[in-house]
């Protein structure tokens, strides 16, 4: 395949993403404008690909753009460390503050989880700037497998084409109640004991709505909710109004649970949502990302000691 474009055209590239118009990024780049669509023509031809649709009054990405954004950084970090490390192996660190990290993440692990994680690398020296992407766990799938996460962080996605996922600890879904609802008297719950009050349930569809969906069809049994929400805090929220009780996962709930909620196990049948890491199969991450992605691993064994939940005895 011929390569038909260069670095400089990916700088003038990235800078009209990042200003959003031809003639602020001509001025960032020390470039004339026309110069500036020359070089973006040029990396269209050798793309066969159109990158931004261009009117009198914006310049609005294409679908191609935003995929070629996070992969054009990398590429230029890349080429820019292996520059510096020829030149002297003593800025091995300091080339590290231009290098990009992106990380696609289910919300609900990026407190508990990423975090901490990231905290840890800061201290050990690490400056790699690092972009973060939170989505559903189908949304963290396609972004690994179209390149455009260095690796992801969800419960077990349906298995996307050439990626791999490395389980790491259990989620337990979790019925969060009102504070002063009758059954936050009680120290666990099952799903019979829920059945009459108003439930609130992941949207149809998401990967949390899936497990409940298929743990109900195994045991049996059906059922009924009240309220869909489609984000954990959205369904917080309507607990803590009074509205009724959520299915949600432990690491949605920080350390000790929600202020104004009890959080309850559930069991017959127990949930679990597997989470772990998810690559690209046989891609060799940058050092930056290699780095980041192992403390996330480790980080993962003090994760689920965090997230047990012990609920406390029932009040006298």
């Amino acid at each position: 395949m011929l390569i038909n474009y260069d670095f400089a055209d990916l700088e003038t590239f990235l800078a009209v993403m990042d200003t959003g118009s031809f003639h602020l990024a001509a001025e960032q780049i020390h470039l004339s404008q026309p110069a500036v669509t020359r070089r973006i023509r040029k990396l269209e031809a050798a793309l066969d690909s159109q990158l931004f649709e261009r009117t009198t009054r914006q310049v609005k990405p294409t679908l191609a753009a935003k995929r070629l954004y996070a992969r054009a950084e990398a590429l230029l970090a890349d080429a820019e460390e292996t520059a510096l490390a020829m030149r002297d192996e003593t800025l091995r660190y300091a080339h590290q503050r231009n290098a990009v990290v992106t990380v696609a993440a289910v919300p609900t692990v990026i407190a508990c989880w990423l975090a901490p994680a990231l905290a840890v690398y800061r201290v050990e020296g690490h400056r790699a700037r690092v972009r973060l992407l939170d989505l559903a766990a189908n949304e963290v799938a396609e972004a690994v497998a179209q390149g455009e996460a260095d690796f992801g962080l969800c419960a077990m996605p349906a298995q996307e084409p050439g990626t791999r996922f490395q389980p790491l600890f259990d989620d337990p879904l979790m019925a969060v109640v009102p504070a002063g609802h009758p059954l936050a008297e009680s120290s666990s719950l099952s799903w019979a004991a829920l059945a009459g009050h108003e439930l609130i349930l992941a949207a149809r569809g998401t990967g949390n709505r899936l497990l409940i969906d298929d743990a109900m069809a195994r045991a049996r049994m059906e059922v009924a909710w009240s309220y869909e929400a489609r984000r954990t805090t959205t369904a917080l929220d309507l607990v803590r109004a009074g509205l009724g009780i959520a299915v949600l996962p432990r690491t949605a709930l920080g350390r000790a649970g929600a202020d104004g909620v009890c959080v309850r196990p559930i069991s017959g049948p127990d949930i679990l949502r597997p989470m772990g890491v998810l690559t690209r199969t046989g891609v060799t991450l940058q050092s930056a990302a290699e780095q980041l992605l192992a403390h996330v691993i480790s980080g993962a064994e003090r994760v689920a000691p965090a997230i047990r939940h012990v609920a406390p005895e029932p009040p006298d």
